[in-house]
């Protein structure tokens, strides 16, 4: 570990020292002196203390309560990693080191406070087993504990809101994700779920905010109008040539229209400027289906089956059901393939991880991998990566690479190792980047005669029984590289002797980071083990990053096997190509590193008028009877002083706005014929109709039902801009990303336009606000309620 480091955990020893030293004198009290400590602590938080200054007391409670309950008292290195953890930092712990422990001290400390105590963990499975498991603590000691899962269609309303009122809530990304924007759908405030953001504690932090960081989150609503431009925008796309009519950029990850392209696409299509808004609609389904085309593959990013398109995830390659590309590309794909296009559902809300991780007070992480991307979460999360010194030495061998020059010869050489651990029931775990590598490992396997699991099951919790007996003696388990991810690998009996654990990667992963996870699965609390990558010149990251110079020595060794100047199988020693190749790994990573600084300036535009727009949202649903009243005159004001705006206001025009805003049944031509021409004399005469309908609305209710019409009215129109907006930046960032070739900047391009559409929102809000207060129809019920039908 680095001086650096070491300087860091200065105080956080300091800490660890004092909470040990209670040891012998919390090991003293009663359990009932032990659990009245929280009522203790709670009445000197209400005194004005902070938690810091309870730390060390609170920290020796869970420790002593820990091993009372559940027969594991914390490890001097658990305490320290615990303390790291009550900071804005990421406490790199190594796997095996007991996080699901660690985080017991932390989360006390922040539940004494109440609502708002967050643990965010993977997946469902890791979220209810870690619950389970040491909410025995928490209760113990008096605190409340909820687990609310992203895949429990069954838990009812109201147990939800219990859930998230609890002083500790176990839960995972997605899963507090979406409530929150759902959250931001709600009428009223009884209705939202999550009360507060004061600490979350992310477990595999760097999977959460790193590696998911550009997936957002979207909730989808009532499908849009299905265009019929997807088909034909494909047809054109496979008949343009590369280079002379597109460009690939050479990470393979961003693709655009030459000005010839996009010259012989107007001609086609007969549009005489394809990028001018005359032609936006159509540029953006001939981008998508570029993109579809020459990005995404198949078998590698989806797959087809039974006539439908299917994602597959980018860290595990499991089919991911249900779960479409949003904007269009999803339709654009299966125009793609041929099959039969999906309804394009509009997007009513989305926040990525990063914004959303960035509404808590208080943010600390875990993991076993964060040190290599410290710069990153010092940047965007303002968050110190600190590494924890392991309980015992870590004694695993990490080998040098093994260099192919294609796939064959390296599945040949892989799979000669793992028979002869087989034969000395050597337990060895293969790690593949892809589903379809991990499967033709196992027919591989299965020829040699070796009985192996497969892990590509369906469920976190198989997928983590198989990983948890992938230590046992003679067990061959062959797995994605993020499969069963926070489960430990114990070591069987008579494997310690035979060398631990042999992990062995197929290919170097998208970062380095990602290879050390890997290694990572051997030689956990001082286990022996041993880990080794075996890769090939044709190898999915290298092919995509490394250079047109490493392609030619590819092909040069090729010819070499293939003349028998060079022996099949025989691994690459050269030092130059390994450098190259090394170097195709950094460009991968960098890639991804630049992507997710770009997608932070995009959804920058996005979290202002997020913000902007839920803060109003929430003021409004608070706001007293008087100030509904005033905020419903003001809006009518900016509708009509919007109408005041338009140039040359028409009598028709004049009509329409009133027969389609304010009065179906308004019929009086003279007297608007007289005033269309008076701006000012018009613009009090339609102030005071305006006034006139909604006193007439009012009058039919009750106050508190005032209350709840103006809101709800207000809302509803509110609720409908936004969904607009959402869907409206989505199609922006499409297009704009997509315009390099014309020397254009599509961030500021797309913080311009976005400004625009923006202000276009709040006078569609303003005018439908205004709709829905004059013309929404009230029916009164035989009990005394009214319904609310919006027009």
């Amino acid at each position: 570990m680095s001086k650096i480091n070491d300087w860091h955990l200065r105080k956080y020893r300091r800490l660890t020292k004092k909470i040990i030293a209670l040891e012998p004198d919390y090991r003293e009290l009663s359990d009932a002196e032990l659990q009245h400590k929280m009522v203790a602590f709670r009445e000197r938080l209400e005194k004005g203390a902070s938690l810091d200054s309870l730390l060390v007391e609170a920290y020796a409670t869970v420790r002593e309560a820990d091993d009372r309950v559940l027969g594991m008292r914390p490890y001097p290195n658990q305490v320290l990693g615990a303390t790291v953890l009550n900071d804005r930092n990421v406490a790199e712990l190594a796997t095996g080191e007991g996080k699901t422990l660690v985080v017991t001290m932390p989360l006390y400390l922040n539940g004494l406070e109440g609502v708002g105590t967050y643990l965010v963990t993977a997946n469902d499975y890791l979220a209810s087993r870690d619950a389970k498991d040491m909410g025995r603590v928490y209760r113990w000691l008096g605190l409340t504990i909820g687990t609310v899962a992203s895949g429990d269609n069954s838990i009812s309303v109201a147990a939800k809101k219990a859930a998230y009122r609890c002083d500790i809530v176990y839960t995972t990304h997605s899963a507090i994700g979406f409530d929150y924007l759902i959250d931001n759908l709600a009428s009223n405030n009884n209705d939202k779920n999550i009360v507060a953001f004061r600490y979350a504690l992310i477990d595999e932090v760097d999977s959460v905010l790193l590696d998911l960081a550009q997936t957002p989150l979207v909730i989808s609503g009532a499908p849009k109008v299905q265009s019929n431009l997807f088909t034909s925008a494909d047809k054109v796309v496979k008949n343009l040539v590369e280079s002379e009519d597109y460009i690939i950029d050479d990470d393979q990850k961003s693709v655009w229209f030459t000005e010839k392209g996009i010259a012989s696409m107007s001609r086609y299509f007969g549009v005489k400027h394809l990028m001018d808004r005359e032609g936006a609609d159509l540029y953006r389904h001939l981008v998508l289906a570029l993109r579809a085309n020459t990005l995404l593959t198949k078998n590698r990013d989806y797959v087809v089956d039974d006539g439908k398109v299917v994602l597959l995830d980018i860290q595990d390659g499991r089919e991911m059901n249900g779960m479409n590309l949003q904007a269009g590309m999803h339709q654009a794909l299966e125009a793609k393939e041929g099959v039969k296009l999906s309804p394009q559902d509009r997007a009513m809300a989305s926040i990525t991880y990063q914004n959303l991780f960035h509404l808590f007070t208080k943010l600390a992480g875990m993991t076993g991998t964060a040190k290599t991307d410290r710069r990153e979460f010092a940047e965007v999360y303002n968050l110190l990566v600190i590494e924890i010194p392991s309980h015992q030495p870590n004694i695993r061998i990490d080998k040098p690479d093994q260099l192919f020059v294609d796939t064959r010869e390296k599945l040949y050489a892989s799979i000669d190792v793992i028979k002869k651990a087989y034969a000395a029931k050597r337990p060895v775990l293969i790690e593949t980047g892809s589903v379809s590598l991990s499967e033709l490992y196992s027919r591989m396997l299965l020829e040699n005669g070796i009985v192996h699991n497969l892990l590509n099951a369906r469920s976190a919790a198989k997928e983590a029984q198989i990983v948890k007996e992938a230590g046992q003696p003679g067990a061959i388990t062959v797995a994605t590289s993020m499969a069963g991810r926070g489960t430990d690998i114990k070591l069987g009996p008579g494997v310690r002797a035979k060398g631990g654990l042999l992990v062995i990667g197929t290919e170097r992963m998208a970062n380095r980071r990602i290879d050390n996870q890997l290694r990572g699965r051997s030689g956990r609390q001082g286990d022996p083990g041993e880990t080794m990558f075996y890769a090939s010149l044709e190898d999915r990251g290298i092919l995509e990053n490394g250079s047109k110079k490493l392609k030619r020595q590819q092909e040069k060794l090729q010819e070499q096997t293939a003349t028998g100047k060079r022996k099949f199988g025989q691994p690459i020693t050269k030092r130059r190509i390994k450098h190259a190749v090394t170097a195709a790994q950094k460009t991968s990573s960098s890639g991804a590193y630049d992507g997710r600084m770009g997608s932070i300036q995009y959804d920058a535009v996005q979290r202002r008028q997020r913000n902007a727009m839920y803060r109003f949202r929430d003021q409004t649903m608070a706001l007293s009877s008087e100030q509904l009243m005033v905020l419903a005159q003001q809006v009518i004001t900016h509708d009509i002083d919007d109408l005041m705006e338009v140039p040359d206001l028409s009598l028709q025009q004049l009509s329409d706005y009133i027969n389609n805003n304010i009065d179906y049944s308004f019929y009086k031509p003279d007297e608007l014929a007289a005033l269309v021409d008076d701006k000012k004399a018009l613009r009090s005469f339609l102030l005071t109709t305006v006034q006139k309908r909604l006193d007439r609305q009012l009058n039919l209710l009750s106050k508190q039902q005032r209350d709840y019409f103006l809101r709800l009215t207000i809302l509803h129109a509110l609720d409908n801009a936004w969904i607009e907006q959402v869907d409206n930046l989505q199609q922006l960032r499409a297009i704009v990303s997509s315009r390099s070739s014309a020397q254009h900047d599509p961030v500021a391009e797309y913080q311009l336009e976005a400004v625009r559409s923006f202000d276009k929102m709040k006078a569609a809000f303003w005018r439908s606000a205004v709709q829905n207060m004059m013309l929404s129809k009230l029916i009164a019920q035989p009990n005394g309620s009214v319904n609310l039908e919006f027009p």
